[in-house]
């Protein structure tokens, strides 16, 4: 197991999320100049913080659920919860920009008896699935927005312009199996090439894969990534319930996503990153910052501590259960079905157009 996953190195992980959390919070208790934010934070609702609480454990479990059906819809129901826990955990816990938890839960299938050339595509597909929700609910908010369907006081190049840029990225990744190279020109272009094929192999399988799962319309996969990212966005809108405001949907929903980029940031959880696009990006979309601040916060909190704690205890219980079971999710490379790409043909550009369940 890689050191960075040892279950200590986790849990030194966890406490130091901890301290950062308690940091922050003294910081806005004490620091001159907050009295908005401490006046918005002493008049919580704390039936919206319960609210808040369950929406993102909501988030949590549908990752289970989109986990299952793309990874393998034979995986136990139990080992998909420890992995996908443990993936969550790990994105939190380790200063990798989201990579902890593919790392993570590639050694555990590996481990599980999984085939290499399985995990990789299928993480791929999870990876392209789940954030291609996110992609899209740039583009319909950014529109409405910017044609006046929705009412809101950004501008056009606010609106319209995320909107086009997740475009043009939904684009550029649907084009990738017929942009990387075949194994066959990989094996004729020397050894760095070479070495380099099995990435591109991948990634093209997975593409292919993510877009065959979404077309067969599994409801794991599909009710899964869009609940996946909906309860994360609930959780952030009862966050501004508990506090009294909050901005309208659409403008909550973009600047959401623009804001869930600063958890590229190599740093655990991407805290400082994560927490100040979103202020930023919320504020360009019309809500106060004192507003925007708190709710972040707490929306943060529960992002942060409760997948740390859930997934740092759903990987000491996939440890035992890797110990004592033999190649628990080796049931998956012998059940094999075929699922085809609605007018695609295996002579397409080198893309296979089956999948493996």
């Amino acid at each position: 197991m890689p050191p960075e996953l040892d279950a200590r190195h986790l849990v030194r992980r966890l406490l130091q999320i901890g301290a950062a959390v308690v940091v922050i919070a003294l910081i806005l208790l004490t620091l001159p100049g907050l009295d908005d934010v401490r006046t918005r934070m002493a008049g919580a609702q704390p039936a919206w913080l319960v609210v808040a609480l369950i929406m993102e454990l909501g988030s949590l479990l549908a990752f289970v659920a989109v986990f299952r059906g793309v990874i393998c819809r034979h995986l136990a129901w139990r080992l998909s919860y420890e992995i996908a826990l443990s993936e969550q955990a790990a994105n939190v816990l380790l200063p990798t920009g989201g990579t902890g938890g593919l790392a993570l839960g590639a050694w555990a299938l590996k481990r599980g008896g999984m085939p290499t050339e399985h995990i990789a595509r299928r993480s791929v597909a999870l990876y392209v699935i789940t954030s291609s929700v996110n992609f899209v609910a740039a583009i319909v908010p950014g529109v409405a927005l910017a044609t006046g369907l929705v009412a809101g006081s950004a501008s056009t190049a606010l609106t319209l312009g995320p909107a086009i840029l997740a475009v043009v990225v939904i684009v550029v990744i649907l084009a990738l199996p017929r942009l990387l190279p075949t194994g066959t020109a990989a094996v004729t272009n020397g050894p760095i090439r070479k070495r380099l094929e099995p990435v591109a192999a991948a990634v093209r399988d997975g593409i292919h894969d993510a877009v065959a799962l979404v077309i067969s319309g599994q409801p794991l996969v599909v009710v899964g990534a869009v609940a996946y990212m909906a309860f994360d966005v609930a959780t952030l809108a009862a966050a501004f319930q508990a506090f009294g405001g909050g901005p309208p949907i659409a403008a909550l929903v973009l600047a959401y996503t623009l804001g869930q980029l600063g958890g590229l940031l190599p740093v655990p959880g991407g805290i400082g990153g994560t927490d100040g696009a979103l202020i930023i990006a919320l504020a360009i979309y019309g809500s106060p910052i004192a507003e925007a601040t708190v709710a972040v916060l707490a929306y943060r909190a529960f992002q942060l501590v409760l997948p740390a704690i859930l997934g740092t205890i759903a990987f000491g219980q996939l440890q035992r259960t890797l110990a004592r079971s033999a190649d628990p999710a080796a049931l998956c490379a012998a059940m094999a079905a075929a699922i085809e790409i609605p007018g695609s043909s295996s002579g397409d550009s080198g893309v296979r157009p089956t999948i493996s369940q």
